[in-house]
């Protein structure tokens, strides 16, 4: 199993207060593979950080972890300073492939309302919740899509109102599993940019294995390959990479513009 080299420092910066995702000695094996060894890093209010790593390298393990559908074998996991079972509901999740009923009449609009059912009894909708629903669609720039079908949407239309909808539960913690993975350029283009004009107080966790996307959109990376290691994302060099894949991948470096000789995108 290859393993990144670790950083010296994991706190690229330093932060006052609690962490929002605080990972301590956490090991986590399904049957006898071990998937997560001690794994320890913090994540803090307002950050955005992508979770790396090769097929099998414990990604999605760890944001199992997170929101709780997984308990550590070792250590221990807390989320908003509580176990993250009892923070769920301060947290949004978007999964990378959306399972619904392309015949179930539904719109975008309705899909973001229900990111108000924890706070409104079902079937209530007051004006304040169509507005924070209009306007969680317009941060994600699917103000017009409001009254289209929910499965006549793009895919990349599709997870921004799943995101748009944890922003409508005024969800702290947003966590985004492969967000890009079945979008092209220009819908991946849209969404980075409608991600980074989100409150500088959300804290944004997303998976990704699309390097070009974590190069240009995240400042700190999280390397998994069953050892957890935070770098820097402009300390994330072609040779770092391959060591954590354990083959060449291209890598666009966070200074550039433009992708490098190798092409950028990749998707493991």
């Amino acid at each position: 199993m290859s393993e990144v080299e670790p950083h010296s420092d994991c706190n690229c910066e330093s932060h006052g207060g609690e962490p929002v995702v605080c990972f301590e000695g956490v090991s986590f094996r399904y049957a006898r593979s071990p998937i997560i060894e001690d794994a320890d890093f913090d994540i803090y209010k307002g950050e955005s950080v992508c979770i790396v790593g090769p097929n099998g390298g414990g990604k999605s393990t760890l944001l199992k972890l997170m929101l709780g559908l997984l308990k550590p074998e070792l250590g221990s996991v807390h989320l908003l300073g509580k176990s993250p079972k009892k923070a769920r509901s301060r947290v949004g999740y978007v999964p990378q492939h959306i399972d619904f009923d392309p015949l179930f009449p539904v719109s975008a609009l309705d899909v973001v309302l229900m990111g108000c059912l924890n706070r409104r009894s079902f079937g209530f909708r007051s004006r304040a919740d169509l507005d924070l629903a209009m306007d969680s669609l317009n941060k994600m720039g699917l103000a017009a899509k409001a009254k289209e079908p929910f499965a006549s949407l793009s895919g990349g239309q599709r997870q921004a109102t799943l995101i748009a909808r944890a922003l409508a539960a005024k969800a702290e913690v947003l966590l985004l599993d492969e967000p890009t993975a079945h979008v092209d350029v220009a819908a991946e283009e849209r969404l980075m940019a409608s991600l980074k004009e989100l409150d500088e107080n959300l804290t944004l966790v997303t998976v990704s294995h699309d390097l070009a996307f974590v190069s240009r959109s995240v400042p700190k990376v999280i390397c998994v390959n069953r050892c957890v290691h935070v770098h820097p994302t402009k300390e994330l060099t072609n040779a770092r990479i391959r060591e954590l894949y354990g083959y060449e991948v291209s890598m666009v470096q966070h200074d550039h513009e433009h992708l490098d000789s190798h092409g950028g995108h990749h998707h493991g």
